[in-house]
């Protein structure tokens, strides 16, 4: 909400620059007011898909916040993705029922969800401050290390980069989606905790490659 706030004063900031311009172009026969209601509506009917998809799922107000969309499993959501959180933001603008829509879904999911997340299947996270993956994440492995898991072979390095992303930000659903999905590529089973099972992914994918 705060976020929005943020996204608010953008708007109020953006409707003044439009109102300066438009003062000295009233004197103009080749500018209609319908032509002015446009240059200050579009931008704004637009903002938040692209913001969205060309800032890596974060609008200014999100960047001041340090919160970013992304997808269940910590993954990049896609123009699609993007475009039902912005269709459905219709049903949760202030204009219906005085913006009380998202927060109810919010609350009643539990996954910090709304409505447009829902459908796109995507949440916004709180980015934490970037550490060092040598520190976290990259450990040094002995020359004699026994990969637990050789099947990280059918891993990318945008899969384990993705992974990295989802243990450098410690989101307690990310890690657990992301988990999920590695099992379902890899066909691993484990009784390791989805935390554990993804640094033991990391670790045996950096051996690996690095062979």
């Amino acid at each position: 909400m705060l976020a929005t706030l943020v996204d608010y004063g953008v708007f109020l900031g953006w409707g003044l620059i439009i109102g300066v311009l438009s003062s000295g172009a009233r004197q103009s026969s080749f500018i209609s007011p319908m032509l002015i209601g446009l240059f200050f509506l579009g931008p704004i009917v637009f903002y938040d898909l692209l913001c969205e998809y060309l800032l890596n799922g974060q609008s200014v107000g999100k960047i001041a916040l340090n919160i970013r969309v992304v997808m269940l499993d910590g993954s990049q959501p896609g123009l699609g993705a993007y475009l039902l959180r912005w269709v459905l933001r219709i049903v949760e603008s202030g204009a219906v029922l005085f913006g009380i829509v998202p927060i109810i879904v919010v609350a009643i999911n539990g996954k910090g969800q709304r409505l447009g997340d829902i459908a796109a299947g995507t949440t916004v996270v709180k980015l934490k401050p970037a550490v060092s993956l040598n520190d976290v994440l990259t450990q040094p492995t002995p020359e004699n290390y026994q990969v637990l898991f050789p099947d990280v072979r059918l891993l990318t390095d945008h899969d384990i980069s993705v992974v990295r992303d989802v243990l450098r930000r410690g989101d307690v659903w990310a890690v657990s989606q992301a988990a999920e999905r590695i099992r379902e590529v890899t066909g691993i089973t484990t009784t390791l905790g989805n935390h554990a099972f993804l640094h033991q992914i990391v670790t045996d994918y950096q051996f690996i490659t690095s062979q």
